[in-house]
């Protein structure tokens, strides 16, 4: 009589690494050519969508893409500068009649610089955004030492 083995040997399926590799070759061929229909810079003159100014989309990454993120991540880190900046004015500045604190550009300069090499981009863009206010277009060492600029927004969240 013969005994049926617990363990049987079960064949298993053979698969081609090959195949493997030359679907997942065609796929990424695929997305490619269709990434590039999309690529303004692409030599493919078949671009499917080119935005006209005014649309919501003109200027902007595509919806979800790496560079939406790295856009995002970069305005963050500039909000948080910003806030830094104005915490600094606070903290080295002084306070006039009005409750604003004021501080000169060369003695902002001296102690933001040692923090952040890009002192100016920041202060234009908390002015943008009203929190900060100074004459002139461009601030420049050296030159500027003496123009006030002045903290408008006191409460930075």
């Amino acid at each position: 009589m013969e005994e049926k083995n617990p363990h049987p040997v079960v064949a298993k399926p053979k698969f081609s690494q090959v195949g493997t590799l030359q679907k997942n070759w065609e796929k990424w061929a695929d997305d490619h050519i269709e990434y590039q229909k999309h690529n303004p810079f692409s030599n493919d003159v078949t671009v499917a969508v080119q935005h006209q100014k005014g649309d919501p989309e003109y200027g902007n990454p595509k919806e979800g893409s790496k560079t939406e993120q790295r856009g995002k991540d970069a305005y963050r880190h500039v909000g948080t500068e910003v806030k830094e900046l104005c915490l600094i004015m606070q903290i080295i500045g002084e306070k006039g009649k009005d409750g604003n604190v004021r501080v000169t550009f060369g003695r902002l300069f001296e102690k933001y610089e040692n923090i952040s090499n890009k002192v100016v981009g920041i202060l234009l863009r908390a002015r943008k955004h009203g929190l900060v206010h100074f004459e002139g277009e461009m601030l420049w060492q050296r030159r500027d030492d003496d123009v006030i600029i002045t903290l408008l927004e006191q409460n930075i969240t």
